[in-house]
């Protein structure tokens, strides 16, 4: 498994404020740029030193012409049904978007997955993902209480099985479809990429994705779920719908993002810095653990998705 180049320059002893972020342990500068034409700019200090000109300089061109590839015209195809289940409700929310450049060939590709609580939200195509010579996939899926959460987690691996038969007819590549999610998106995105026999079911190695982005997301078990079993929000469990209970050491590249420590909902980066260090215990060789200084858990999506197309950039220029 290739090993993931540095996407940022260390930013040394600097007062911790948005714009910066944890990555592993140690700090780092934050990339800022504008959604639709990037503009990247760093917060750092001041240095004479010329390598780290030079350093800046190569980062805004490399993820710059990322993010103007393919850049072309794109579609979008609305309301796809993605799930075969007879259910009346799964005919309803079983539906994806799905946000492409046409004419494009090996493009890589993103299943997302909105948040909610999975008791609510709806399918959207990330406004920053847009125009980056990514094809974004888009998903509704089922919610609690209208079905069991058994059901949420299948929707979500039958929405990666439809990506993985069918992207190949938007311009896509098989070995370049990433998965991601912010919030319960996030967790099933981990569900779903760490227990195997959720894509197992549809004759999927779930280890033949790019890599796995969580938002955000539970790694014990859902709250939703805990509270329909009169659980407390703040009374943890670990279960076989605890993506904790899934660690392993050889699974896709796994990228955890999160908020401020401080800001972030029911101790959420406490919550994965504990996966990731289970993580790397076992063996995994590519794990990573970023913390979004200054932002809480709704705000933390959108510079979050500066590292997920970052991610996207560094993985597919390996393959």
């Amino acid at each position: 498994m290739p090993k993931a180049p540095r996407a940022y320059r260390k930013a040394g002893r600097i007062r911790t404020k948005p714009g910066f972020y944890w990555k592993n342990g140690q700090k780092d500068t934050f990339l800022h740029s504008a959604s639709e034409n990037p503009c990247i700019k760093f917060n750092h200090r001041k240095a004479s030193d010329m390598k780290r000109t030079i350093f800046i300089l190569a980062a805004a061109i490399v993820l710059a012409g990322f993010c103007n590839a393919y850049a072309g015209n794109y579609r979008t195809e609305t309301d796809i049904p993605y799930s075969q289940s007879d259910d009346a409700y799964a005919k309803e929310r079983c539906r994806l978007d799905i946000y492409y450049p046409e004419d494009a060939s090996g493009a890589p590709s993103v299943v997302w997955f909105h948040g909610g609580g999975l008791t609510g939200g709806q399918k959207f195509i990330p406004q920053e993902l847009k125009e980056a010579g990514i094809i974004v996939i888009a998903v509704n899926y089922r919610l609690l209480p209208g079905c069991t959460l058994q059901d949420c987690i299948d929707d979500a691996a039958a929405a990666v099985a439809w990506a993985f038969g069918n992207i190949e007819r938007f311009g896509g590549s098989r070995e370049r479809i990433f998965v991601s999610g912010h919030s319960a998106g996030g967790y099933l995105t981990s569900m779903i990429g760490l227990d195997r026999k959720w894509l197992a079911k549809y004759g999927i190695d779930a280890d033949s994705i790019a890599a796995l982005v969580p938002f955000s997301g539970q790694v014990i078990t859902h709250f939703a779920y805990r509270r329909q079993k009169g659980m407390s929000e703040l009374q943890p469990c670990i279960d076989e719908f605890a993506p904790l209970y899934w660690v392993r050491p050889d699974s896709s590249p796994y990228i955890i993002i999160t908020g401020d420590s401080e800001m972030e909902l029911y101790g959420r980066y406490e919550e994965n810095a504990y996966m990731w260090r289970m993580m790397k215990l076992v063996g995994h060789p590519y794990t990573e653990i970023y913390k979004l200084d200054g932002y809480d858990h709704g705000a933390m999506a959108a510079p979050a998705f500066h590292i997920l197309k970052s991610t996207i950039r560094r993985i597919t220029d390996s393959k």
